[in-house]
């Protein structure tokens, strides 16, 4: 999925060029990435019409597979929302499980969440198929990384 304006942030940290592993290892601003990858306004209105709070907790992703997926109805929104809710659980994982962290996928330069065990976890697929099935659910998926 193309999503711009990491597109925009990738080519000014040179994340645009073929990854070498050196770039990988590359320390990262955490919270400002966090920072630009919570804001997940799509997200943010579609909760906040429905009276959940986006406060980067557990318990929202729980409210959050508890909506009604309306969104279902426009194809052309349901692909933007399964994006910024990826970000979203992304963003809850990194600022609530020890030693998770963004870093850029090494094939498409997608963010994805590496957890202290090593292992990368694809949440824009995660949220894409949140948005477009129900399935996995946001909550049952942070329990499972939450859980070690």
């Amino acid at each position: 999925m193309n999503i711009s304006f990491l597109d925009n942030w990738r080519r000014r940290h040179g994340a645009a060029r073929e990854p070498r592993t050196s770039d990988v290892e590359t320390p990262v601003d955490q919270e400002g990435v966090t920072e630009l990858l919570s804001e997940c306004e799509l997200l943010r209105v579609q909760a906040e019409s429905a009276g959940v709070e986006l406060d980067d907790t557990p318990r929202s992703l729980e409210e959050l597979d508890q909506l009604l997926p309306r969104w279902r109805d426009d194809p052309e929104v349901t692909p933007w929302l399964g994006s910024d809710a990826g970000l979203y659980l992304g963003t809850v994982i990194v600022r609530t499980v020890p030693g998770s962290e963004w870093v850029l996928d090494t094939e498409d330069g997608m963010p994805v969440v590496r957890l202290s065990s090593g292992w990368d976890m694809d949440v824009l697929q995660i949220g894409a198929e949140w948005a477009a099935n129900g399935a996995p659910e946001l909550s049952q998926m942070y329990g499972e990384v939450a859980e070690g």
